[in-house]
């Protein structure tokens, strides 16, 4: 069990900055595990963005991955890559006896039935999770015909508006309504394209913090903004 003490102390300018003391109870009784000053989560990775921000800015194309694995580090915060918690839960569906006798019932058992996103970012000190697509995709752009733009590869995440998966997602990720448990990160020439953005941002009406459209990859300060200020929170 863990509990904290909202205590504070004095530094060199003898003012009071708050923070915790951390104590795990067991059979001995209290023990002193850490000190933490406190400053919120938002600002800390602010802070460690600026610090090696100019080491990644502008130098090369950048991973989603490559950006928050390295903002991530020694912080509460950890990135998942490719969780499997969601395959099976389509195997355990229950269907009625009406429509299971109208249905091809195979010989072979289905073990694996569900979805994957492509990632889970997840606040280990709430418990709480977000659940991330990243969809790189081709568009109507200078230079590039209309037909450019016809893809529809993006459309395969608004299965994640559904009543069903909302309902699960937001009991796995402890996200409380009306937010939306997933963040939807697009790259590639769609983010310029006038067709799929009026689109994407239609779908996305009130939701506006849940889609990202990352245009430049050269340049990860947008995408790391975007969290801080629109994803972070609903992790707190």
């Amino acid at each position: 069990m863990w509990l904290a003490s909202n205590l504070c102390r004095r530094t060199g300018a003898r003012r009071k900055i708050p923070y915790f003391s951390y104590y795990r109870e067991d059979y001995k009784g209290f023990k002193y595990i850490n000190e933490i000053v406190m400053g919120s989560l938002d600002n800390r990775l602010r802070k460690k963005w600026q610090d090696y921000g100019g080491k990644l800015a502008t130098v090369a194309e950048h991973s989603f991955y490559e950006v928050f694995d390295a903002l991530f580090e020694g912080t509460s915060l950890m990135l998942i890559r490719k969780p499997g918690k969601f395959s099976k839960i389509y195997v355990n569906q229950k269907l009625d006896a009406d429509e299971m006798n109208e249905i091809y019932i195979p010989a072979q058992k289905i073990s694996r039935h569900g979805i994957q996103p492509d990632c889970i970012i997840r606040n280990n000190d709430t418990g709480k999770e977000i659940y991330v697509e990243i969809k790189r995709q081709d568009g109507w752009v200078e230079g590039k015909k209309r037909s450019a733009g016809r893809g529809n590869a993006h459309e395969r995440f608004c299965k994640y508006f559904t009543p069903g998966l909302l309902k699960l997602m937001r009991k796995e990720g402890n996200i409380d309504e009306p937010n939306l448990p997933f963040w939807i990160v697009f790259q590639g020439d769609i983010t310029r394209d006038i067709c799929h953005v009026r689109e994407i941002r239609f779908w996305f009406d009130g939701n506006r913090e849940n889609v990202t459209f990352w245009r430049n990859t050269h340049d990860p300060k947008p995408l790391i903004d975007h969290f801080i200020s629109k994803i972070l929170p609903l992790l707190e």
